[in-house]
């Protein structure tokens, strides 16, 4: 704690050239209050009528910004004042003082000072000095918070910016990625309605639209989940994290099968069980498998694999693929964020996968961690709770 300052010593800082005698007058006319740390000596916007001098221990000067943040504009110590402005009119406070430290104050207050002016005129000469000097103080303050309130403005624009261009790509993704399946599958279904296929070739055609089908039914459960996952939270029971991976990965051995990608499970399956909901952990899971198995070249290998570790039962995905730059990590679990083209090759999707991913993890109180390099891969790691 700072040391206790004198009051004669104090006074003519805050009333520079007053006499000698006309301290003594203001002294007698003040009291001395102590206060504990943490407390709100004078408050924002709140009319009041007295001047502080320190005379022990410290104060924080804050003031709320944008009516949300408290911002702390300085520090105040033993030889310092405030609240000289209640002194002269009735304006709200400007900004809150409170004690970070036990605190010793000399107060004066409009009633006191008044009786001081009548005896001692110099006094006000003092104070409209001083009123001048901390209000052009205030003036360059008032102006340095405006530039932040710029900067914070601009700031802000640029993210609406930047999230309008999120949504109208995100159209763009979804319609695509709706439409292409859905004139596939209505130009096949109006040749069969023709009669324009029989035997094997009718089959191929059944099959070719089923799986257009599927993909639109995938997109649209997709979008679904994301927006009811957010009014419904699961009852969470003991999970088999074996068995969840087990089912992605039959889900997804076709695919991978299709692009020459070769699944490889690893891990003890005696695993302890996790704490949460089986459905939304295997669509997290199944969103992972289905990156890796995306963003890996034709012949790549896709490894999965679940372990315990501590209190903790963790799985990760890993792939040898593209890999993350660097410029794009800290957005790659953006809703709607969507990696469409790497070098020659363009990749289909919504852009929600790792979103959904995240999300589930979020609601099992888990942790979603990301390794990855350009050129050589990505590997997620997923860590839930064990099972109590």
């Amino acid at each position: 704690m700072t040391s206790t300052r004198s009051p004669a010593k104090i006074i003519p800082r805050a009333f520079p050239g007053i006499k000698p005698e006309e301290v003594q007058e203001i002294i007698a006319n003040s009291r001395v209050s102590t206060y504990p740390a943490g407390t709100v000596i004078c408050k924002e916007n709140e009319v009041e009528y007295t001047f502080y001098m320190i005379l022990e221990g410290d104060l924080e000067v804050t003031k709320v910004i944008n009516n949300s943040e408290t911002r702390l504009l300085k520090s105040l110590t033993a030889g310092d004042f405030f609240g000289e402005m209640a002194l002269i009119h009735n304006a709200p406070r400007a900004a809150t003082v409170a004690s970070k430290t036990n605190v010793i104050l000399l107060e004066l207050d409009k009633e006191g000072f008044n009786r001081v002016l009548k005896r001692s005129p110099s006094v006000a000469m003092a104070m409209v000095d001083e009123i001048s000097s901390r209000l052009r103080q205030n003036d360059q303050m008032a102006i340095e918070d405006l530039r932040m309130r710029a900067a914070e403005l601009a700031d802000a624009y640029q993210k609406l910016a930047e999230q309008d261009m999120v949504r109208r790509e995100f159209l763009t993704n979804i319609a695509h990625e709706l439409r292409t399946p859905l004139m596939v599958a209505g130009g096949y279904l109006h040749a069969v309605q023709k009669g324009m296929f029989s035997g094997d070739q009718l089959q191929t055609v059944i099959d070719t639209v089923v799986r257009n089908v599927d993909q639109i039914t995938t997109r649209v459960n997709d979008l679904l989940f994301l927006q009811e996952m957010e009014l419904v939270l699961p009852e969470f029971q003991p999970v088999n994290i074996v068995e969840i991976v087990n089912e992605a990965v039959s889900k997804y051995e076709a695919r991978a099968k299709e692009k020459r990608i070769t699944l490889k499970v690893k891990g003890d399956r005696g695993l302890a069980k996790a704490r949460g909901d089986f459905a939304s952990l295997e669509r997290a899971v199944v969103c992972l498998v289905d990156n890796a198995i995306k963003f890996s070249d034709p012949g790549g290998e896709v490894e999965i694999r679940y372990m315990e570790q501590g209190d903790y039962v963790r799985f990760s995905v890993e792939d040898h693929g593209i890999g993350i730059a660097p410029e794009i990590r800290p957005r790659i679990f953006d809703r709607f964020f969507h990696v469409d083209m790497h070098g020659d090759q363009l990749y289909n999707g919504l852009g929600i996968g790792l979103s959904i991913t995240r999300q589930v993890i979020q609601q099992h109180q888990g942790m979603l961690d990301v390794e990855s390099q350009p050129g050589k891969g990505s590997k997620f790691t997923v860590s839930l709770p064990k099972w109590r």
